[in-house]
């Protein structure tokens, strides 16, 4: 069957856009975090070259973004997406092959580059399918991949974990991948190119508006990518959770799973600010419960909190810009997820040279609690912008 005809059912198309996401980020990049107490534990990792190992994760992302930035030939995106899908298997397989952090190191930023395929590619291609046969887009349901990316792998996680070392357990990962690698490849449409349509009257907001978003999106990168990175560390080296960090992460991923769709709702309920402004509040608090209290619920509750609002504030991001620049909404997203991206490369290798010196994770946790605080101060001023603009209107 052509993969473009309208036959092609919606509910295989969006299958393969959330496999996308549960393989090239849930397992390549997400993966990194349930597995990185084994590695401190068996694979002579130190925390510091983990941190840097997350950097490297995050840049290859951030490389992969801006290549896709300046990709305009859909066919040619088309094939990178598939390269990216056998590259988020063997990245994943690799790591357990060896101990040499450079050779790590090389690996996670492939896998880094990979999960763009899943968070960026699939979903355009997922929407522009959705659109061309008249069906409404389903950007909050597409991205439950990014919950379902966490809860599944960790689910195999807490049983590996129990069976097969640090290596073995990269290795299975990997293969485990290829359940979502033969949808994601089989079922996904390939784009098709669309006349573009202009209006005349339509008025991009400022540059200092713009300025304020990509601040506060990397604000969000920060909060975002130290609780991603360490969560489950931080957890197992409380006295009171250990042997609960890899539960947790299971319960995080199960979290998010509803959350774009749920964040969705609200949004259209109390505005797009002022659900940003709401999603940037939790996350702050999830990120303050574990620097206050090893209590176990506390922290149960924080991964909640967690899981279900940082898939939740990138949906809510992409859609708002998108909203603001209708015509041409890839090079104001684009923006975003750089600035998105250059917060996850800088927050990790950080977070661990704080580790290393202090012998927690509470400072870097504060230092991302005080990113977020700022985003929220950003979130209100583009609140006010909007509200003086309508006002003025």
């Amino acid at each position: 069957m052509n993969i473009n005809s309208p036959d092609l059912s919606r509910r295989k198309v969006i299958i393969a856009g959330i496999s996308a996401l549960i393989l090239t980020v849930g397992i390549a990049r997400f993966t990194y975090t349930p597995f990185l107490p084994l590695m401190l534990e068996q694979a002579g990792l130190s925390t510091l070259a983990g941190g840097w190992l997350a950097t490297f994760n995050y840049s290859g992302y951030l490389l992969g973004v801006i290549l896709i930035a300046w990709i305009s030939d859909l066919e040619l995106k088309f094939k990178l997406y598939r390269l990216n899908l056998i590259l988020a298997v063997l990245s994943t397989i690799a790591m357990g092959m060896t101990t040499h952090v450079v050779l790590w190191s090389l690996f996670r930023l492939i896998a880094g580059l990979s999960s763009t395929a899943g968070i960026i590619l699939a979903a355009g291609f997922v929407m522009s399918w959705l659109k061309r046969h008249q069906f409404r887009g389903n950007l909050g349901l597409h991205f439950s991949g990014l919950g379902l990316g966490i809860a599944i792998p960790g689910m195999a996680i807490v049983w590996m974990n129990h069976h097969l070392d640090w290596a073995l357990q990269w290795v299975v990962m990997g293969i485990f991948g290829l359940v979502f690698f033969i949808p994601a490849w089989r079922w996904m449409p390939a784009p098709v190119k669309q006349a573009e349509q202009h209006d005349s009257q339509f008025k991009p907001p400022s540059r200092s508006w713009m300025n304020l978003m990509i601040a506060a999106y990397f604000c969000a990168g920060v909060g975002y990518v130290v609780s991603a990175t360490f969560i489950v560390a931080i957890l197992e080296h409380m006295p009171a959770l250990a042997g609960w960090g890899d539960w947790i992460w299971v319960i995080l991923g199960l979290t998010a799973v509803p959350s774009c769709v749920v964040w969705d709702k609200i949004s259209h309920r109390l505005g797009e600010t002022s659900a940003l402004i709401a999603s940037y509040s939790i996350l702050l608090i999830s990120i303050i419960i574990p620097a206050l209290t090893n209590s176990l619920w506390l922290n149960v509750l924080g991964a909640i909190l967690f899981g279900g609002t940082f898939a939740g504030v990138v949906s809510l991001m992409l859609v708002f810009i998108g909203h603001k620049f209708p015509h041409n909404p890839a090079k104001a997203m684009a923006k975003l997820t750089i600035s998105y991206g250059i917060a996850q490369i800088t927050a990790p290798a950080i977070a661990g040279y704080i580790a290393t010196l202090t012998g927690s994770y509470s400072g870097a946790l504060w230092l991302a609690a005080a990113c977020m605080a700022v985003g929220i101060a950003c979130l209100w001023q583009i609140h006010r912008i909007s509200r003086d603009g309508e006002n003025a209107v």
